[in-house]
């Protein structure tokens, strides 16, 4: 029998590394093995382990937010029926679908690290100020850092009811596309008015899109 050459042993040599290479990536589809960790989409939380009661008291205290609404006057619970998030001028607990019906309620979404929610924020306030209770501006933060936010506010000089809302809980709940800042208005009854997913840059802005006369 005529010896292989040293070309061709190279080649089946490359031959049968390609076919285990092949083989086991076939194995390991099969297995559908985990991921790694790097790999893995984030997991969302409320808020930080550093931001325990303790932690987040001086910064509370320095933001000082007035409370997060109570139970409306209304019967229904609108499309944030069941939506429980946490009122970050306190940790209380909000139960959304009864808290925020019976009334004309304006959420802002945002997150301490958007610079155009940060800056569209004063002009919420201001809204708010001019609207009096005909309307209640609700903040919506969407990031686990609560400190932070908490600081941005106080730097701010905003102090409209905020939830912290880690999870993006209220975003899901009303559909609400993956973009900060965004608005959602609600009706009386808890069902959605208007979800407007842009930047506003003054308070007549804001009451010419969403129609209360504050302008």
């Amino acid at each position: 029998m005529k010896a292989l050459s040293g070309t061709a042993r190279w080649t089946i040599a490359v031959l049968v590394l390609v076919v285990a290479l092949v083989v086991a990536f076939v194995a390991e589809l099969r297995g559908e093995p985990v991921p790694p960790a790097h790999t893995q989409a984030p997991v969302q939380r409320e808020h930080r382990d550093a931001d325990t009661p303790a932690a987040l008291a001086g910064p509370r205290r320095r933001a000082g937010l007035p409370a997060c609404p109570g139970p409306g006057p209304g019967e229904g619970e609108g499309a944030l029926r069941g939506v429980v998030v946490e009122c970050a001028a306190d940790g209380a607990a909000v139960d959304l679908g009864r808290a925020l019906t019976g009334r004309r309620v304006v959420l802002n979404l945002w997150a301490y690290w958007c610079a155009p929610c940060t800056a569209e924020l004063p002009a919420m306030a201001e809204y708010q100020r001019r609207v009096g209770s005909d309307v209640t501006v609700v903040t919506v933060h969407q990031d686990e850092n609560e400190t932070a936010a908490l600081l941005r506010l106080t730097e701010l000089g905003v102090r409209l009811p905020t939830l912290q809302d880690g999870r993006r809980k209220v975003a899901a709940a009303l559909r609400v596309v993956n973009v900060m800042p965004a608005t959602v208005v609600l009706r009386p009854d808890g069902s959605v008015a208007q979800t407007l997913p842009r930047a506003f840059g003054s308070a007549e802005e804001i009451a010419a899109v969403i129609g209360d006369g504050a302008g």
